[in-house]
């Protein structure tokens, strides 16, 4: 059955569609495409994890595991029908997705500090050490906090702190005074949620430390602290050998610890297109199994012995996937080494097996590892983009003329021509790939990032990454400078590149934030168009673009709230956003600019009084004249009682204990402090409110409000807690 004819009528001037032909026609591609199937499965469970962190509370148990056994009671029943087996597989994957959140969610489950406390005395084991541009990181495991019950004591803690006593090591144990709080919620809905990440990672508190004294007495780290002992050693080593700003790229690169790469370096890389290169990704993975897999290949081919009479491929394939293990736990065992490791791994094997090490079904399987050990995975950047250029890759050249195209024939000029070309659409392919993603998370593209990439990637593949594995191999000879010399020196051009590229004009485009529902359209478009293989899958256009036409649809909020009122945001009429303060919230506000697509703050002292941005303030309070509706700003109580009569909508940072008759609704610091932040929209026919703790839900990792506890002996302010990263 064709599409023609399930469109009968056609070309006439009307189309009547002939249902029947049409599900014939959706039945029959179906089934020519019966081999692709499984490849839905982990967007099966990617869908069922995702589901469970969008729900606004826990789901009972028994939904996950009633809808795994009825789906594989479904599919046994069902065996025999091709098509009628893909409602029970979806079932399953989207229970299994549920399900290992659920359980991941109960396997992190820690406590998490309630209150700020300041000027505590703390005791505990270095966990991890971590270089800052200005400072340090330290990671505290197994804490004692004076004054906290044990059972309230979180696992772990991150702390920042100016200075380190000397020949301070991971393992060892020490005693500190800090100001330590809850990881930070979103300071308005729909931002980066740190307290989240912070939850899966196991840390329940962060601050600032300061008179740090290592205990002597206490206890060493147990055994497993090696590793992070020979990750710092190491880190040491590359920063001896490479003192300039090319020691902290080596170290991200060779142990995955970017912390102490300074922002101008961060932002000249993510500005060409290159940041991606700073993070241990498959990318990293594959140049090091490749240069251990070709190099110790070529040495056995040396004995011709062995060359001739045993697989000395199988060999380097073992030594391969032993190497990139090595380095999965000198980069930290995250999750985007995890996953690099999984699919590195699983092209190795089928070198192993003798199979096809490039196929859409080991993306599939590697997914499927990651996602159901590490379902929260699926809400970061670091998987969506990962894997969204992986399948594009794959899908692209699994097409019969880009196979032809890029295999390049004829002289060796022809040859040159074919490998430049093909490593240029392989940066293309990857770029569009994750476009989508670096918008909805970034706010900004990268518009000569394909040039970057096309210079700096073969830089790092042919020159960087082998030295850092030779370097890797000098070590235990103290002869790692050897080495790590001439990898700074690539490391010099590669951020040569991204300097020269970034200064370009027109180098970034910021774009306004994409709405979660426009991510979601592109995503299964994308998965339409790269998962199947008949013309079917160019439907997949459709939905990409949905979604980026969801970006001009999307109507952002007229007034943003910080959670604890003192930076707020009015959105002018030319759509730039008015910062109440420059001084106050820094952190809050460069995300929300970011998320404006804007990259100047406007303050309201220079807007207020303009016809287009309806903002008029005096000594007590600002008002907001939009769609019919006034909204009353209110900075002194003293405004309260003539505002209160009216105003449709009453912002105060002081408690509102009158009742204000216009209203429709108050939000005063109680609010703030229950429900943090606020977006509000003034549409025409009413105002619509939303706040963090009612997006967020009543979830493990929301932190229910308490008041501030401290010392009874501490009087002083305490010191900002260190912001998400």
């Amino acid at each position: 059955m064709s599409l023609t004819g399930a469109l009968r009528g056609w070309p006439g001037r009307r189309v009547r569609l002939d249902p029947a032909a049409w599900l014939g026609w959706l039945a029959a591609e179906l089934i020519a495409e019966r081999e692709r199937w499984l490849l839905w499965l982990p967007v099966g469970i990617g869908c069922g994890a995702a589901v469970y962190f969008a729900l606004p509370s826990e789901p009972p148990p028994w939904i996950a595991g009633g809808g795994l056994l009825l789906g594989l009671a479904a599919l046994w029943a069902l065996r025999r029908r091709p098509l009628a087996v893909l409602l029970p597989l979806a079932a399953i994957g989207v229970s299994a997705g549920l399900g290992a959140a659920q359980i991941r969610t109960l396997l992190v489950t820690a406590p998490v500090l309630p209150y700020r406390l300041v000027d505590v005395a703390i005791g505990g084991r270095v966990a991890d050490l971590q270089s800052l541009p200005t400072g340090q990181r330290l990671f505290l495991a197994d804490p004692k906090i004076a004054g906290l019950a044990a059972a309230a004591t979180p696992a772990r803690l991150r702390l920042r702190i100016a200075r380190l006593p000397e020949g301070l090591r991971v393992g060892d144990r020490v005693n500190l005074k800090a100001s330590i709080g809850p990881p930070g919620p979103p300071s308005v809905p729909g931002i980066y949620d740190f307290q989240r990440d912070a939850f899966f990672d196991g840390i329940g508190g962060v601050g600032f430390a300061y008179a740090v004294v290592l205990d002597e007495s206490g206890p060493r780290g147990p055994p497993g602290d090696w590793l992070s002992r020979l990750r710092q050693s190491i880190n040491r080593r590359i920063l001896t050998a490479l003192p300039g700003e090319e020691g902290p790229v080596a170290v991200a690169l060779m142990t995955g610890d970017q912390s102490g790469i300074a922002k101008d370096i961060l932002q000249a890389m993510r500005d060409s297109g290159l940041a991606h290169l700073l993070s241990i990704s498959g990318l990293h993975m594959a140049i090091v199994a490749g240069v251990v897999f070709l190099g110790l290949r070529s040495l056995l081919a040396l004995i011709p012995r062995l060359a001739l009479y045993h697989p000395t491929k199988k060999w380097a394939a073992v030594a391969a996937i032993v190497a990139t293990f090595a380095y999965l736990m000198l980069s930290g065992d995250s999750v985007p080494p995890q996953r690099s490791f999984v699919m590195t791994s699983l092209v190795l094997l089928a070198v192993l097996f003798d199979r096809n090490p490039l196929s859409m079904r080991l993306v599939a399987w590697a997914a499927m590892v990651v996602l159901l050990t590490t379902p929260d995975a699926i809400t970061g950047p670091s998987f969506q983009m990962s894997f969204a250029a992986v399948v594009a890759l794959i899908a692209a050249y699994e097409t019969v003329w880009v196979r032809r195209w890029s295999r390049g024939e004829g002289g060796a000029l022809s040859r040159l021509a074919h490998h430049v070309g093909a490593l240029a659409l392989t940066s293309l392919i990857a770029t569009a790939a994750t476009a989508p993603y670096a918008i909805y998370h970034f706010n900004r593209m990268s518009d000569y990032s394909v040039v970057a990439n096309l210079l700096a990637v073969p830089l790092t593949s042919f020159w960087i990454m082998p030295w850092a594995v030779a370097a890797f191999l000098l070590m235990p000879l103290g002869l790692e400078s050897l080495a790590l010399t001439p990898m700074g020196w690539g490391i010099d051009g590669v951020l040569a590149i991204a300097r020269a590229v970034a200064a370009w004009p027109g180098a970034v485009t910021l774009v306004p934030a994409m709405p979660l529902a426009g991510l979601g359209l592109i995503t299964f478009g994308g998965l339409w168009l790269c998962l199947w293989q008949r013309p079917w899958r160019l439907a997949g256009l459709v939905g990409i673009a949905a979604g980026f036409l969801s970006i001009a649809l999307a109507t952002p909020p007229d007034l943003l709230i910080g959670d604890d009122g003192k930076l707020i945001a009015l959105r002018g009429g030319d759509g730039r956003l008015l910062l109440s303060t420059r001084r106050a919230g820094r952190f809050d506000a460069e995300v929300w600019l970011k998320r404006a697509g804007q990259d100047e703050p406007v303050d309201w002292d220079t807007a207020a009084g303009q016809a287009d941005s309806g903002l008029t303030c005096d000594l007590l309070s600002c008002l907001v004249r939009r769609n019919g509706h006034l909204v009353a700003l209110v900075k002194d109580p003293a405004a309260l009682a003539e505002d209160c009569r009216a105003a449709d909508l009453v912002v105060s940072l002081e408690p509102v204990r009158v009742r204000c008759p216009s209203a429709q609704r108050v939000i005063d610091r109680f609010d703030l402090w229950r429900n943090g932040g606020h977006a509000v929209w003034l549409w025409p026919d009413g105002v619509e409110i939303q706040s963090v703790r009612g997006v967020r839900g009543d979830r493990p990792w929301v932190v229910q409000p308490q008041p501030r506890r401290s010392p009874a002996s501490s009087a002083a302010a305490a010191p900002p807690v260190d912001p998400a990263p």
